[in-house]
């Protein structure tokens, strides 16, 4: 889980990094919350919680660990294509609303989710010494 975590955070760092170097070059800095949000949600926290399972939760491959992994994805997706369709005006908040309400629920939960795996790993742990 470690590499997919890792590997999906670059890729958010390149377009986050990407949209960066467009607003500056076309001096418009109406996606500024998209950018701020593709490199905290999807950057920082996805290669947090690449770190995290390299070294705390020993890389484990269980099926609330992937659970996890594709509900973070699918929320910072959520997050930043209703943001960059918001910001780019191509649809209004009544339209996207929704969709931002329901990713960002998603990203809380695969917080939530990583917590509890976090205090699993460490239940484990404690029975094993």
């Amino acid at each position: 889980m470690d590499r997919k975590f890792i590997l999906t955070s670059l890729g958010y760092a390149i377009l986050g990094l990407a949209l960066g170097i467009f607003m500056a070059a076309s001096r418009d800095h109406g996606h500024l919350v998209t950018h701020a949000h593709i490199l905290l949600i999807g950057f920082v926290v996805s290669f947090i919680y690449g770190l995290c399972h390299k070294l705390w939760l020993n890389n484990i491959q269980s099926r609330l660990a992937i659970v996890q992994f594709y509900i973070h994805q699918l929320g910072t997706l959520g997050v930043v294509i209703g943001l960059f369709l918001y910001y780019g005006n191509f649809l209004s908040l009544d339209a996207i609303d929704p969709v931002l309400a329901i990713a960002s629920i998603a990203v809380l939960v695969g917080m939530v989710l990583m917590k509890i795996l976090f205090i699993q790993s460490t239940k484990n742990a404690e029975l094993s010494r």
